[in-house]
């Protein structure tokens, strides 16, 4: 089972689920460098407050003194939550003031440099930084280290507060450009929707052209193979309209000298005219099968029909082949000369249809009785480059000029003589040009006639 899938949906799908995507991601590596920004901001501040620290802190003889005065560490150790920590030990390591539970630095440092690092105090995470100082004399030196701790709680709030000032604009951006890009979809697939509601509105006997002014080049090229199967379908149409219309024109005068011929032999009670009477019937009956077959032949030749390369020399052989048995009965010197081989791109079926009518055509009306002058029939194909000619040549009676300029109508005769329908020659040029080709009539000298096919 299929499912219809809309293209709206779809074109909002692949243009806003990317836009999400990637709102998320770059929500995700902003809040990542405000959490970056925030912990340069948060070093700067315990660097400034260890080197204060430090000041606070001078030697005396061979010992300190430490003036950091009972208020400012009440303040420092005040916040709970957003607590800070210090420790102030010499030499480095060992505990002198302050909160022994801060981890010690990194060991490759030297004093007057500052160390950043990572610890836990309570299983909190904390930012510290140590900065050791060298003090005493020449001859003795020492060294103080001086470590502050920091949570990350202000730095997350900073970083918090970042990503909001930042994404609550970049939220509404989005918002607005969903709402621009489905207008836009709407207003470029509104050509699409007024397409739509053409096709929609029309009744099913509509087959014109479609028109379509202002419009994208795509929905033009969409507009042109849409009116181009409408053309065909329109030709198929008339075809068979056509079709129709020359089946029941023609097929009405042989029904009704069927009917008329039985009727009669029905009323006869002599077995003579009765045998007459049948002979009329059968004849009829084999007019009228003859002309179904032209009219479906020519109805086949108008339809579509698939393409491929043919070997029209060795066709057009096959078929006078079949075609010998028939002529030596009636007398005809029926032969082939030309090609052994000639390729062109075409329909099998069809240019058998054609080559078979063309030789009917000559056997029927081209076969000349005269005094000293023997029938004959011969078939040639002959190819030049690109260019294929069928041919089919009599020696018989031949037509006027006026007359053919009629040959190739539809249910036109130039003779009296039974059996045929006029359909012969209209279905070989349908054919020809099928295949973008062309049928010719011309007089062979001293009588006949050359009816060819031009590829």
């Amino acid at each position: 089972m299929t499912h219809s899938r809309s293209l709206r949906r779809q074109l909002l799908l692949w243009l806003l689920l990317p836009q999400l995507v990637l709102w998320l991601v770059g929500g995700a590596l902003t809040y990542r460098m405000a959490l970056n920004y925030a912990e340069k901001g948060l070093d700067q501040s315990l660097s400034q407050s260890v080197r204060s620290l430090a000041r606070q802190i001078k030697p005396m003889g061979s010992g300190l003194l430490v003036d950091f005065p009972k208020a400012a560490q009440a303040i420092i150790e005040e916040d709970p939550v957003d607590r800070v920590s210090y420790m102030v030990s010499s030499p480095p390591g060992k505990f002198l003031i302050g909160n022994q539970e801060i981890a010690e630095p990194p060991p490759t440092h030297a004093p007057g440099t500052l160390v950043f690092y990572r610890m836990e105090i309570d299983g909190k995470p904390m930012r510290a930084v140590a900065l050791d100082v060298a003090y005493g004399e020449e001859k003795h030196p020492q060294l103080l280290r001086v470590q502050l701790a920091k949570s990350y709680i202000a730095r997350e709030r900073i970083a918090e507060e970042l990503i909001g000032d930042l994404l609550a604009p970049l939220l509404l951006l989005g918002v607005a450009l969903s709402v621009l890009v489905y207008a836009g979809i709407k207003r470029g697939m509104a050509p699409l929707t007024k397409l739509e509601k053409q096709l929609k509105e029309r009744s099913v006997a509509d087959l014109t052209p479609l028109e379509f002014t202002t419009a994208p080049t795509e929905v033009h090229t969409l507009v042109d193979a849409i009116n181009r199967l409408l053309a065909a379908v329109r030709r198929s149409v008339s075809q068979e309209k056509r079709f129709i219309n020359d089946a029941a024109h023609q097929l009405r005068t042989p029904l009704a000298g069927l009917i008329n011929q039985t009727e009669l032999a029905l009323g006869e009670s002599d077995a003579a005219l009765i045998k007459a009477r049948l002979h009329k019937v059968h004849a009829g009956a084999q007019r009228s099968a003859h002309l179904v077959n032209q009219l479906l032949a020519l109805a086949r030749s108008g339809s579509e029909a698939p393409m491929a390369q043919v070997d029209l020399a060795q066709l057009a052989q096959d078929v006078a082949r079949e075609l010998s048995p028939r002529a030596v009965a009636m007398k005809v010197d029926l032969g082939y000369e030309g090609h052994q081989h000639a390729w062109m791109q075409g329909s099998a079926t069809l240019l058998r249809e054609a080559v078979t009518n063309l030789i009917d055509n000559a056997l029927r009306y081209g076969v000349s009785r005269e005094a000293g002058n023997e029938p004959t029939v011969t078939v040639s194909v002959h190819q030049h480059a690109a260019h294929v000619v069928l041919a089919v040549e009599d020696n018989g009676p031949g037509l006027s000029d006026a007359q053919r300029e009629h040959v190739f109508e539809r249910f036109w005769r130039g003779s009296d003589l039974p059996g045929g329908c006029g359909l012969g020659l209209a279905i070989v040029q349908e054919i020809a040009r099928r295949h973008a080709g062309e049928a010719r009539v011309t007089p062979v000298a001293p009588q006949g006639l050359r009816v060819s096919l031009h590829f």
